[in-house]
């Protein structure tokens, strides 16, 4: 069975057989669904075996104790992924993709963790296949107000989730837009919108809405709560950070630097000094939503 979906514009496809477990589990999915897709940016299909041949690792390897875990090797024809939730783990998928990044197939190495291996398999080749339309998965919890999008960007744990919290609690008119994975694309009019996405973290939003961005905000964990405003220099390399892609590869870096420089220039960038609590929220709705 095949199914199409749409994220940001841009659709892509599922081909898993009829009967598998999968299709039980894919709900966050459905929001986005749509008839077939008939030129998809990428296909991903669940297959029982794999032949990868030679490949060499590029990426990954290094991830810091209980990180996901992403390993990425180039072979000739193309790309093999492999993936786990934590270091340490079994490897719950492993991926082949051609080196367009338009095909992929996916093997489940963990039955039980079926649904992580297909949703990191989708969010790999959705950032590398829609590298090209100035398209970016972020790192990121994002909060619509007002009509904007408002993105809070930090490193796991930091605390992007609880000031998105805060906004809920203490801003009116605050809604999550998604939690872990939104897509942020600079539309033909030059409009960077923010879109939500099937993929969320640990926080179940799985919204087909979309609005412009209002700013990008990072998060860094102070004793005072205080907000300023990034130059372009420092805003790219806020958005570089905070971005996925495969960065290491020259044709892929040129995109993303194209994208990074286009909204770097474009939308506002702050940094958010803060604890985590309601005058933070305040500090920061005070001076974004102006």
């Amino acid at each position: 069975m095949t199914k199409s979906f749409k994220v940001a514009g841009h659709s892509f496809s599922f081909d898993i057989p009829d009967a598998h477990p999968l299709w039980e589990k894919m709900g966050q999915y459905a929001p986005f669904e749509v008839p077939e897709a008939v030129c998809p940016l990428f296909t991903i299909r669940v297959v029982e075996s794999l032949e990868p041949g030679a490949m060499k690792q590029v990426y990954g390897g290094n991830e810091e104790p209980g990180q996901p875990v992403v390993l990425l090797y180039e072979g000739e024809s193309g790309w093999m992924m492999e993936m786990a939730p934590v270091t340490g783990r079994p490897l719950s998928g492993r991926m082949l993709s051609d080196k367009g990044f338009s095909h992929a197939d996916l093997l489940v190495l963990r039955p039980d963790e079926g649904l992580f291996a297909l949703n990191n398999a989708a969010m790999l080749m959705f950032a590398f296949a829609s590298a090209p339309f100035h398209t970016l998965e972020m790192h990121a919890s994002v909060i619509a107000n007002g009509g904007r999008a408002f993105l809070f960007l930090a490193k796991s744990g930091t605390g992007k989730s609880t000031h998105s919290s805060q906004w809920l609690k203490y801003i009116p008119g605050s809604r999550l837009l998604n939690d872990d994975n939104p897509v942020v694309r600079i539309l033909e009019d030059g409009t960077v919108e923010a879109f939500g996405s099937p993929w969320s973290g640990k926080t179940p939003c799985y919204r087909n809405e979309h609005y412009p961005v209002g700013a990008f905000v990072q998060i860094r964990r102070c004793p005072e709560n205080r907000i300023s405003r990034l130059d372009v220099f420092h805003s790219y390399a806020l958005l570089y950070s905070s971005s996925s892609g495969f960065k290491t590869d020259p044709a892929m870096a040129d995109m993303l630097h194209s994208t990074f420089e286009k909204i770097s220039l474009s939308s506002p960038c702050y940094v958010l000094d803060c604890r985590p609590d309601e005058e933070a929220a305040r500090v920061c709705s005070a001076e974004v939503l102006k």
